[in-house]
């Protein structure tokens, strides 16, 4: 079979992204793709080193005449949101991904595309490859599990990096430089299953949340896309109070950084109440898409026949459940007042799961002010306390602050105009970049992101800009022939 990116441009970029699709990268199971980038430096006769988590730093020295330059570091993330859609067959701890090309966009059929990082480090790979492009000294920084909590850079060894500069290609808009960017920490809560049996003379049915955008929980936060996990628990809450529903099990969501797309729950209703259940229901589906027929044209809410569970949610916890997620916000808290349209405080309900014993729902929140992030992190645990709910927060990790004197910065903007015509835009992201941890450990080193378009990441719909990949890329080569002296 031939190749599916075969013809594009950058050929040595495309290439080697086509072959990161082949590998396997879930967040906390990075074992394949790491082992693949540590044969790739072999192959190449390039040095590199491992920390004790296994961060990997693969090094290359200057090419002639570029020895006096300050070194540079070029990082990204090699793991990947692993999300598909309903219906779709795929291991993603074994199959490649079915990547094809629509239009002027690389997509995956059925599941994300991983793009996301896996295109930054697709061209950091391809710099240290070449022997024909003009650079100094040269790092490629490829941090673990960034998608789940940033626990590479967090757990970065300060003997890795030897550089000045520090490339992130982990930004997601063409034109775009991004020097900034929020905090960010998890809020979860376990509510203990408290159980009953089901009452005599239920049937069982399976609730569905369907057909949302969903998208990244920083990116898209602030796009007023449909949550998943409330629309369900809405129509839970308001069905329960009608038919006296029980709840057996809610499960949506399926990472803190994503908005949930579908969410599900298995529940029971008398018999004799089935037929007006069923027409609620239909109301409730037709209620929902005038709701949301601009931002949400695909939005379905359905029940399906179910075997009956073996036990129901005893009537205080389902109901303490139920109050506590109604309760608990979702979505941006404040807009910046210095920076129109910049998200500065949110926080995304992304993840309900239920197991015999509990069912745990997990937050994320963010900003790019600390006292707001602890403020948001409260809103949220109140919710849950008032439920009864045993309630952890994390650390989080550190707000990136913009450094607009930046060495890098200025040099890019320059290079950019020359190149394009237009000034580049500068900007601070509601997202969460590995930027602050790396600058924590490395305090003098100097920083900017930027990467190709991509559109819906953390999602099946992620979709890859091509035009784009070969503009960043022809970019990346120019600022790093132009890196000034040490």
């Amino acid at each position: 079979m031939g190749k599916v990116l075969a013809g594009l441009e950058p050929q040595i970029v495309f290439d080697i992204f086509e072959e990161i699709t082949k590998v396997p990268r879930p967040s906390k199971k990075e074992e394949k793709i790491a082992a693949w980038i540590i044969n790739f430096a072999k192959e190449n006769n390039l040095a590199y080193k491992l920390d004790k988590l296994g961060n990997i730093v693969v090094k290359k020295p200057a090419t002639p005449g570029m020895e006096n330059r300050k070194g540079v570091v070029i990082q990204g993330h090699i793991d990947m949101v692993c999300e598909k859609n309903t219906g779709v067959e795929h291991d993603f701890l074994n199959d490649p991904l079915d990547i094809y090309i629509e239009n002027d966009w690389i997509r995956a059929r059925g599941t994300t595309l991983g793009a996301d990082n896996g295109i930054g480090v697709s061209m950091g790979l391809a710099v240290l490859k070449s022997n024909n492009i003009a650079h100094p000294a040269m790092e490629l920084l490829c941090t673990l599990d960034e998608e789940t909590g940033l626990t590479g850079a967090i757990q970065l060894g300060k003997d890795m990096l030897d550089g000045d500069i520090l490339l992130n290609l982990d930004s997601e808009e063409d034109g775009a430089f991004t020097i900034g960017c929020a905090g960010g920490a998890n809020t979860s809560a376990s509510f203990k299953y408290e159980d009953d049996a089901v009452p005599a003379g239920h049937v069982a049915y399976e609730l569905t949340v369907k057909g949302l955008q969903g998208g990244h929980s920083g990116i898209e936060i602030h796009d007023g896309r449909a949550n998943a996990i409330k629309l369900l628990n809405r129509m839970l809450w308001n069905l329960t109070k009608k038919f006296d529903l029980r709840v057996s099990s809610i499960k949506a969501g399926t990472a803190h950084n994503a908005i949930p797309r579908e969410a599900f729950a298995v529940i029971t209703v008398a018999k004799e109440h089935e037929s007006q259940f069923l027409m609620k229901v239909q109301q409730i589906n037709d209620t929902m898409k005038k709701e949301w027929i601009t931002k949400e044209p695909n939005i379905h809410v359905f029940a399906t026949s179910k075997e009956t569970p073996t036990k129901v949610m005893a009537k205080c916890m389902q109901n303490k459940l139920l109050n506590s997620l109604y309760a608990v916000a979702h979505g941006p808290i404040r807009f910046s007042p210095d920076v129109p349209g910049l998200v500065q405080t949110s926080t995304n309900l992304a993840i309900v799961e239920t197991n015999d014993f509990e069912v745990f729902v997990l937050t994320s929140q963010r900003s790019s002010v600390g006292s707001e992030m602890k403020d948001v992190a409260v809103l949220v645990r109140t919710a849950f306390d008032l439920g009864g709910a045993v309630v952890k927060q994390g650390d989080g990790y550190p707000e990136w602050q913009p450094n607009v004197k930046s060495e890098v910065l200025t040099l890019s903007k320059k290079l950019y105009k020359d190149m394009y015509g237009v000034d580049a835009k500068i900007e601070i992201i509601h997202a969460g970049l590995e930027c602050g941890l790396v600058g924590e450990k490395y305090p003098n080193m100097d920083m900017i992101s930027f990467g190709p378009t991509m559109k819906d990441v953390h999602s099946p719909d992620e979709r890859l800009y091509i035009p784009a990949v070969g503009k960043c890329w022809n970019f990346l080569l120019e600022l790093l022939k132009n890196i000034p002296v040490k």
